[in-house]
C-alpha cells in the first residue's frame, strides 16, 4: 500500500458494473461451455504489457472451491482492466499473485456474486485487490487504508471469531479444572475430618 492508486469510488463503480460475461461459469476440462479463465488472464496481462510462459495456474478443476476461485479471478480481471489501474504499469508478479493466491483467499470467504451484491463486500474486494498490488485508494494514508481494509476483511473477522471461540473454550476448560480441584480439595478436607 505504499503507492497511491485510483479513487475508491472509481473501483467500486467498476465492480458494480461487472458484465455478466465475467460472472459466467468458468470452463472446466471436458466441458464445451464456460469462460476460459486462462484466456481472460492472458488478455489482461497483455494489456499490462506482460506475457507469461504458462497459464496453467488458471485452469479450472471440477470442484466447487476451484470454481469459486476461478469466478473471483474473472471478477478481479475485470477490476484490474480499469484504465486508472492500467496507467500504474503494475509488475507481473503482484498481478499473478492477486489472481492466484488472492483469488483463493477471497473465495475461501464468499462467492464472486456475494462480493458484487453487497456494498461492504465490494469495498472489501477493491481494497483487498489494491493492497495485494501495493496500492491504496487515492487520498488515503497507508494507515487509513490498512485500518479500513482490516475493518472490512471477512478473513480477519473469521480469524477473530475463531480466536475468540478458542479463548472461550480455554476459559471454560480452566473453570472446569478449577471446579474439579475445589471439589477434590473439599473431599480431601472432609475425609481428614
Amino acid at each position: 500500500m505504499n503507492h497511491e492508486g485510483p479513487s475508491l469510488e472509481t473501483l467500486l463503480r467498476r465492480i458494480a458494473e461487472t458484465p455478466s460475461d465475467f460472472l459466467a461459469a468458468p470452463h472446466t476440462p471436458g466441458s464445451r461451455t464456460g469462460v476460459h479463465v486462462n484466456a481472460v488472464v492472458s488478455d489482461l496481462l497483455t494489456t499490462y504489457g506482460h506475457t507469461v510462459a504458462s497459464l496453467s495456474d488458471f485452469e479450472t478443476a471440477e470442484n466447487a472451491a476451484d470454481k469459486r476461485r476461478a469466478g473471483l479471478t474473472l471478477v478481479l480481471c475485470w477490476l484490474l482492466a480499469e484504465p486508472a489501474l492500467i496507467a500504474t504499469k503494475l509488475d507481473v508478479e503482484p498481478l499473478h499473485a492477486l489472481l492466484t493466491e488472492g483469488a483463493t483467499d477471497l473465495a475461501a470467504q464468499f462467492s464472486a456474486e456475494k462480493y458484487l451484491a453487497e456494498p461492504e463486500r465490494r469495498e472489501e474486494l477493491a481494497r483487498f485487490a489494491l493492497a495485494r498490488i501495493d496500492l491504496r485508494p487515492s487520498g488515503e494514508t497507508v494507515a487509513q487504508a490498512q485500518d479500513r481494509l482490516t475493518a472490512l476483511s471477512s478473513a480477519e473477522r473469521a480469524r477473530v471469531i475463531k480466536a475468540s471461540r478458542k479463548a472461550e473454550q480455554r476459559a471454560r476448560e480452566i473453570r472446569e479444572a478449577l471446579a474439579r480441584k475445589a471439589a477434590q480439595e473439599s473431599a480431601d478436607k472432609y475425609t481428614r475430618e
